[in-house]
């Protein structure tokens, strides 16, 4: 059975050196190493035979924080590492041990949206609802059916895809990457204008009566057909029956409107 790495400890700390001590809960290693920067920041790896469970550390620098990794070596793997702090000095022994941790748990991808598109250009939105991811990519085929890969750091929830072709229509996936894992993707379809300036339109339904009854869905809201200045809007509504819809959305000075649209109705032009 695979050994562990219980915890590494410094037993000893002088002005240039540091004792280190590590317990091994189950198993034998064939060997270990120790690995840490000396004070000019270059990596020093030093080898310890598998009987061993201290070594001594020399040569370094007085009143300096080091940071020390210890890998077990049992046949082609590498396991570990457990991990310590300590601070050289005279008389002085400054030790934090660092037990062996749980790996973070597995991010998540949540909605992309539209947030603003133009005959040119297209402005992405997503949400994280849990945990945070390395990095994205989103990917998409240009007029000329090309696939197309645009990077885009983990902090980020919003790009702006340059470059695009007037009323086409693109799909946008987006992939979340974390360690060596991709995840997804989340997607979703926009149509570019030609010289204006579309804001995603909400659309929401009426106040839900009292009486008891299995409450509907809705589904998805798509941009059928888009000229300079009107736009055809479907939707789909999986489960249910809906009274009557609204559609809200603001006009190019910024006013709020809404446009009420009966319940029976799955499209609607905005002019």
């Amino acid at each position: 059975s695979q050994p562990q790495l219980g915890e590494l400890t410094v037993s000893r700390a002088g002005s240039d050196s540091i004792q280190l001590e590590w317990s091994i809960p189950e198993g034998t290693f064939d060997s270990f190493t120790v690995q840490y920067k000396d004070a000019q920041g270059q990596p020093q790896v030093l080898p310890v035979d598998g009987g061993s469970r201290t070594v001594t550390v020399p040569g370094l620098s007085p009143s300096r924080r080091y940071k020390f990794n210890l890998y077990g070596v049992w046949g082609r793997k590498r396991l570990g590492p457990i991990s310590t702090d300590a601070v050289t000095g005279k008389d002085a022994v400054y030790s934090i041990p660092v037990l062996l941790e749980e790996p973070p748990s597995q991010p998540q991808l949540g909605e992309l949206t539209v947030s603003r598109a133009s005959s040119d250009s297209i402005q992405l939105e997503w949400s994280i609802p849990k945990g945070t991811f390395d990095s994205f990519t989103v990917q998409y085929k240009d007029a000329q059916g090309q696939p197309q890969v645009l990077p885009v750091d983990g902090g980020s929830h919003t790009v702006t895809v340059p470059g695009l072709s007037p009323s086409h229509r693109y799909k946008f996936n987006l992939y979340g990457v974390w360690g060596r894992e991709r995840l997804g993707p989340i997607s979703t379809d926009v149509v570019t204008g030609e010289g204006w300036i579309w804001h995603p339109l909400t659309l929401a339904p009426a106040p839900a009566q009292e009486q008891p009854r299995s409450q509907p869905r809705l589904g998805q809201l798509t941009a059928s057909h888009i000229s300079p200045d009107s736009v055809q809007l479907e939707w789909s509504i999986p489960e249910g029956a809906f009274d009557s819809f609204t559609v809200q959305y603001k006009d190019a000075q910024g006013q709020l409107q809404v446009l009420p649209v009966d319940g029976g109705s799955r499209t609607v032009t905005v002019p």
